[in-house]
């Protein structure tokens, strides 16, 4: 009966965005030096915005890179390969504002998820130029799809996860010094549907693995009691967690009522209290691609927005609020474009 209720909320409340709505709805680009593009992050800076990817000919090939777009005087400049190719190929940039205004952008390289590493480098004019990335420790990946937060004690707190062969897991990694030296937390608990060992087979292996969670988006009041939200594998919903000292330690990860097709998602606590989330409404698709608020602290949500509905995919959005109030949300349009909205959220 809840989850009917929710439906039935989600349905007679959702507006389909128009220009009404949405301030600037854009691609960043019309041609490119590469035919794929995924996994967009952006940042705010004092000459606009910026928005890293990675693209290529295919995502997982060894040509892929990462390329920057930048925002002067409101236009978009061509993308821009940032990191160059070197054998490997490279995955889920994620950018970082600084208070002194210097930007970090972490990205992994490797032959795939379960064998990449982390890596950081770093612009003081942004983004025109870039420091020589370097190797982040053993163990220790930088967040791996959404934004850090930086939190009051001086941590820059950052939502990581690894995907090993049959195992995923989120957990916290934490900086006191722009990536030299880190912590991190346990493994995050999630809730567990087997309560008897998982003993693979051929078959379970490949079919039946265990659920899973990864891709962390998170947000604080005060710097000690933060919320997450995670992708999960196998169980089609958005799974939840808390933490009320700072992100060292968490509760278990436990399903919400907000669907996902295993894919990639990001929220943001805005200036007056209230969440957004950017996600795929859909167990199965990467279709639609709806903002959903919460004024509750992400107890309950009602869905505002359809950004997108049609057929195709449009996926792993990044969303932020500029000190305009504005809220921007990039994502992947069909793995051939980025896509950049604007829009108030007095408006919501």
């Amino acid at each position: 009966m809840r989850n009917l209720q929710f439906l039935f909320l989600m349905i007679f409340s959702v507006l389909r965005a128009s220009g009404q709505t949405l301030l600037v709805d854009e691609f960043l680009f019309s041609n490119a030096p590469f035919e794929s593009c995924h996994a967009s992050t952006l940042t705010e800076t004092e000459e606009g915005l910026i928005v890293a990817y990675f693209a290529g000919s295919k995502e997982g090939n060894s040509d892929v890179s990462i390329y920057l777009s930048r925002q002067c005087d409101n236009k978009w400049q061509a993308p821009v390969k940032v990191i160059e190719d070197w054998g490997a190929p490279t995955w889920n940039p994620v950018l970082f504002t600084m208070p002194s205004g210097k930007i970090l952008l972490f990205y992994k390289a490797g032959y795939d998820p379960t064998r990449w590493s982390g890596f950081l480098t770093s612009s003081i004019d942004a983004g025109q130029t870039w420091s020589r990335p370097f190797l982040l420790p053993g163990g220790i990946l930088g967040p791996v799809k959404n934004k850090p937060l930086l939190l009051q004690d001086g941590r820059l707190l950052c939502g990581s996860s690894i995907q090993s062969y049959l195992n995923w897991a989120c957990s916290f990694e934490w900086t006191r010094d722009e990536g030299l030296t880190w912590e991190r937390s346990n493994p995050i608990p999630y809730f567990e549907e087997r309560r008897a060992p998982f003993f693979p087979d051929k078959k379970s292996a490949s079919k039946d693995r265990p659920i899973g969670v990864i891709q962390p988006t998170f947000w604080t009041e005060d710097g000690q009691h933060i919320t997450m939200l995670c992708r999960s594998r196998r169980i089609g919903w958005i799974c939840k967690a808390t933490s009320s000292d700072g992100g060292r330690t968490w509760t278990r990860a436990y399903p919400t009522e907000l669907p996902n097709p295993d894919s990639g998602f990001d929220a943001v606590r805005m200036f007056d209290g209230r969440i957004a989330l950017v996600y795929n409404h859909s167990k199965t698709k990467r279709t639609p691609l709806n903002l959903a608020l919460s004024i509750d602290g992400g107890e309950t949500w009602k869905d505002v927005l359809v950004l997108e509905d049609g057929p195709g995919s449009f996926a792993y959005p990044a969303i932020i609020q500029t000190q305009d109030g504005l809220l921007h949300i990039t994502y992947t349009w069909n793995r051939k474009h980025i896509k950049h909205i604007a829009l108030d959220p007095t408006s919501l």
